[in-house]
């Protein structure tokens, strides 16, 4: 009837999820927290010129080590942008033992300060509160929509689905020791758009072969689904994938870890529609049959 049994690999699919999410959540307990940039935290920004092209991944390691902070580069490898988060011990100088740090990073290749500025913090509590509420809104606007168009249990589904790939990413970034900007919430929430386009779309076609196939079981059901929507679906994937993938590594300093987010997000995304939106929904179909 279907060619590849999907299901058979649902609860193994599962155990390496929650693998990944334990891994980021002891590594967050073990550095005590997110490494949030500037955007949440406040800091300060310094331009950097030199007179030679600078090893930029040497710079980066300084800076990260001693301040956390990032590195992007602005001008090839001949000017940097320098940005730290604001600590409790910040000090009064600190352009001064920033460009110290890069010229010992930059042996031969001394810096030059173009501009130090101050960044206040722009992402508040009030903002904070503000998404949570537009977040939860949707989540229940999702939830009725599914609910009407398919069935509660679709709807279930679809959001745990959600949950992981969020929190799969996330546990990711935690791992690779990435920084939390706002750069990284957009991209989240592009990923979150992306997995549900690709669930529903499983999720209408279960819908249509339960309607046809009255009678079967639903674990044939939706392994034949899955099986029908699978070249549609890994085409998708691959294409956008790739768009992302040129970004990543074309598109400079700027923009990598938002195209590292949308990478990890197709590929978790697509798993998740096929792995655990699908064998979830299934499960509750069968509970409240």
């Amino acid at each position: 009837m279907y060619k590849y049994n999907f299901l058979k690999y649902s609860v193994p699919s599962v155990l390496f999820t929650l693998i990944i999410i334990g891994a980021g959540v002891a590594a967050y307990v073990m550095k005590g927290g997110f490494r949030y940039s500037v955007d949440f935290v406040g800091g300060t920004e310094v331009r950097v010129r030199f007179d030679q092209p600078v090893d930029t991944q040497a710079v980066k390691k300084v800076i990260h080590e001693q301040w956390q902070g990032t590195v992007h580069s602005v001008v090839g490898a001949l000017e940097l942008m320098v940005r730290v988060p604001q600590t409790p011990d910040v000090v009064s100088d600190l352009d001064k033992k920033l460009i110290s740090a890069i010229n010992e990073a930059s042996i031969g290749n001394p810096g030059k300060v173009l501009q130090v500025n101050s960044i206040s913090r722009t992402i508040s509590d009030n903002l904070w509160s503000k998404w949570l509420k537009l977040i939860l809104l949707s989540l229940f606007l999702l939830v009725l929509y599914l609910s009407i168009s398919f069935k509660f249990a679709f709807a279930l589904g679809a959001v745990i689905a959600l949950a992981h790939d969020a929190l799969i990413v996330l546990a990711c970034f935690v791992l690779m020791d990435k920084e939390i900007s706002i750069d990284f919430i957009g991209a989240i929430m592009a990923v979150l758009g992306y997995s549900i386009n690709d669930t529903i779309i499983v999720f209408s076609r279960i819908r249509h072969n339960m309607k046809k196939m009255h009678g079967q079981s639903m674990y044939d059901i939706v392994n034949l689904s899955i099986n029908e929507r699978l070249r549609r679906t890994i085409l998708t994937s691959f294409a956008t994938a790739l768009v992302v993938m040129s970004m990543f590594v074309f598109g400079g300093d700027t923009i990598r870890d938002f195209s590292l987010v949308i990478l990890l997000g197709i590929v978790f995304g697509t798993f998740s529609s096929i792995y655990i939106a699908s064998p979830i929904m299934m499960l509750f179909v069968l509970f409240y049959a």
